[in-house]
């Protein structure tokens, strides 16, 4: 990788951020009704997880091109938890101090797109020492090389995915379980149950990365993390159709079209999780083709998006997940940069 597209790379994920973090507070400033008091605060909190992805992938493009130092090794994933703990604390604080079920829906939403954060600011650390992969791919023993992660610090980064993960999926259960009280409860826990999707596909991300390093990731792993993380991406696509289909209702089809580009989110990830498996200690001449996957779901959530946006000409509701999947578009072109770094990283290019 030269110089020039290190920049660009790196580039991507800035212009993500700033893109969600001005579409945001314009659609939130441009008016007042319920709708823009969601979706504005959701895709402006959407500009974080770029933030964190522009931290990984800073992180592993200097190691690429060495210009990794001690400040880059530790301020990059500081900046990442950062953004992932003001997101969290931004939410909470929305929902509240919630004065309408609006409000209420955009706080816990926030917060759970801070918990995707947490992830991404693990995978951020976890690619502190990625310079170790290529080299441990090429070896034919499994010893652990110097400068690798100790077998604590692999299980506290991933301990940190899975402990984010389980908080996500408790906490859409428990707004769920509390849907028949109020339909915000319902909106929020469907959705949080999409978001904890992905902060499970996150696990296989770090448990690779993290093992990989260690040169202690086992045959078996290349199909089981792949397998979870398109698990999870299947899941919150099909719950997203089951409730927009289950009802006709226009509450549904807000919940059913986030969910499904939460779901085009997972497969985005899983373009990572899946490039460090088939290279790993095997020659995969499809590997400069994976970046297609995160380009195809990007487009998938700019496309429904689209449609979506003549659906809100009909409805108001519908104004909310129009906006949002555009942010989960920028979020997926955000990834194809990761997936391109790696490749690029793994690949011997570099």
């Amino acid at each position: 990788m030269n110089y020039g597209m290190s920049i660009l790379f790196r580039a991507i994920p800035l212009i993500m951020a700033v893109f969600c973090f001005g579409y945001g507070a314009f659609i939130y400033g441009y008016g007042d009704a319920p709708s823009r008091v969601v979706a504005g605060p959701v895709v402006f909190s959407l500009g974080m997880i770029c933030i964190a992805l522009f931290c990984t992938a800073a992180t592993i493009i200097r190691q690429i091109i060495h210009t990794y130092n001690k400040s880059s090794k530790y301020g990059l994933p500081i900046l990442a938890y950062a953004a992932a703990v003001i997101t969290i604390i931004g939410g909470i604080c929305i929902f509240t101090n919630s004065t309408s079920s609006s409000s209420f829906v955009a706080g816990h939403v926030v917060a759970g797109v801070g918990l995707i954060t947490m992830c991404v600011a693990t995978a951020a650390t976890s690619s502190t020492r990625f310079s170790l992969i290529p080299a441990n791919s090429k070896s034919i023993g499994n010893d652990i090389p110097n400068g690798a992660f100790s077998e604590g610090q692999e299980r506290i980064l991933k301990l940190v995915a899975i402990v984010t993960s389980t908080v996500a999926w408790i906490w859409a259960f428990i707004l769920l379980g509390s849907s028949h009280s109020h339909p915000a409860y319902f909106v929020a826990g469907h959705v949080m149950a999409g978001i904890a999707c992905i902060c499970t596909s996150l696990i296989a991300l770090v448990a690779t990365i993290a093992r990989q390093i260690r040169n202690v990731y086992s045959e078996k792993e290349r199909s089981k993390w792949p397998e979870l993380v398109l698990l999870m991406g299947t899941t919150s696509l099909v719950w997203g159709l089951f409730v927009i289909f289950a009802d006709s209702s226009s509450t549904n089809g807000v919940i059913g079209y986030i969910m499904i580009g939460l779901g085009l989110v997972c497969y985005s990830i899983s373009s990572k999780v899946i490039l460090l498996a088939k290279i790993w200690r095997h020659e995969f001449k499809l590997s400069n083709r994976i970046p297609l996957i995160p380009i195809m779901t990007a487009l998938s959530c700019l496309f429904l998006a689209a449609f979506v946006f003549e659906l809100a000409s009909m409805h108001d509701d519908y104004f909310i997940p129009s906006r949002v999947l555009t942010g989960l578009g920028a979020i997926c072109f955000t990834l194809f940069s990761i997936v391109s770094i790696l490749e690029s990283g793994t690949s011997g290019k570099g």
